[in-house]
């Protein structure tokens, strides 16, 4: 992890314009390589904690922030730019014609979701011809926490990312280790299903996306709602997990 920059508080108040202090405070959220609290930024970037606040304020405004618990990392706007988002990113890319098939054959809402500082991010997604009422929109990020997506993402992060994350998510040891042993049902089953967890009355199931040395790249999911999916979930399973199967063979003839 690169150090970041340790200005006196005299220089960075009044050396650097008000554009530059947004600046470096991205610059050193970016740089921590996890959530931050306001005390070490102050102390990274010398800023008073009135103009430090002020700065956050409005990072947050325009999405390249976010707040969870009092630490600050970097927002869904940030991870756009990072990514380019759209067509520029190699997952987003190659999912395309895998999400077109699986949209086309399902009649569902299809996505790809990442997961960044302990939030679900779905960079990619074709919604049903019949609307469905859901918490993911391209770009827009959810708590990883509930959810067949979050818990197919949270099962394949590494270790030391997982440990921190249910930490944080779950202080409870008991249900630390509920929802651990949940984690280890889905990596030994291959896919996560949920029903009403995150947005009543839409079932989705999820496949995780993992390069060819099981580093995981985001997740496939299919979302429907509840009472249509009742009867025909077999059959939705079965095709996403075709779905992902066939992105996962392309990704790894990249």
């Amino acid at each position: 992890m690169t150090t970041a920059p340790h200005l006196p508080s005299d220089v960075a108040e009044t050396s650097i314009t008000a554009q530059e202090r947004v600046l470096m405070i991205l610059k050193v959220i970016a740089q921590y390589g996890r959530p931050v609290s306001a005390t070490e930024l102050i102390t990274r970037t010398g800023l008073s904690k009135s103009t430090l606040y002020r700065q956050l304020a409005l990072l947050r405004k325009w999405g390249f922030v976010m707040e969870t618990g009092s630490l600050y990392a970097p927002g869904a706007v940030s991870l756009q730019l990072a990514l380019g988002f759209n067509e520029t990113t190699v997952l987003s890319q190659y999912a395309q014609a895998d999400l077109h098939w699986l949209s086309e054959q399902s009649q569902e809402t299809v996505a790809v979701t990442v997961a960044m500082n302990r939030q679900a991010i779905c960079i990619s997604m074709i919604e049903a011809k019949q609307s469905l009422r859901c918490s993911f929109e391209k770009g827009r990020s959810v708590p990883l926490r509930v959810g067949a997506t979050a818990r197919c993402l949270l099962a394949h992060l590494p270790d030391d990312e997982l440990h921190h994350t249910l930490l944080l998510e779950f202080p409870h040891p008991v249900q630390r280790t509920a929802f651990q042993q949940q984690l280890d049902a889905i990596r030994v089953q291959g896919y996560a299903c949920s029903d009403s967890e995150v947005d009543a009355g839409v079932w989705g199931v999820s496949f995780p996306l993992l390069t060819i040395k099981g580093k995981l790249l985001g997740v496939l999911s299919l979302m429907a709602p509840s009472q249509r999916a009742a009867d025909n979930q077999s059959q939705l399973i079965m095709l996403t997990a075709e779905a992902a199967k066939r992105l996962q063979h392309r990704l790894h003839n990249i």
